[in-house]
């Protein structure tokens, strides 16, 4: 079965950071291409970074760019998301995508909440 898990968000103040890890199951990540996305209370899906096979970086957010990082660790079968600068803004739950943007296949996400 193929499943993506999430983890590493939580409460984080303005201007802080975090780390978010998708670990991947029932298949290997390598050579695959992999994305970030997000949904924010009462919005839609909104993709925020995607990275191919071979560890290139194919897009970012406008939003985000210069603040979130994406890698991936094929050793660990793991894609991560540095995020830092945080703004409330960024507030939403964070999922991981097998595939580029508007890939339907996604994990069950992580809550990152931005507050003070």
């Amino acid at each position: 079965e193929v499943q993506l898990v999430e983890s590493g968000g939580g409460l984080v103040q303005p201007g802080g950071s975090l780390r978010l890890s998708c670990a991947a199951s029932g298949f290997t990540l390598s050579g695959q291409t992999l994305s970030w996305a997000r949904q924010a209370p009462g919005k839609g899906l909104e993709w925020l970074s995607e990275i191919n096979g071979g560890g290139s970086i194919l897009e970012y957010l406008e939003s985000v760019k210069g603040r979130f990082t994406i890698s991936r660790d094929n050793a660990k079968n793991t894609v991560y998301l540095q995020m830092s600068s945080l703004k409330p803004e960024d507030t939403a739950v964070y999922f991981c995508a097998l595939g580029g943007y508007g890939s339907r296949t996604l994990g069950r996400g992580t809550q990152v909440t931005v507050s003070s």
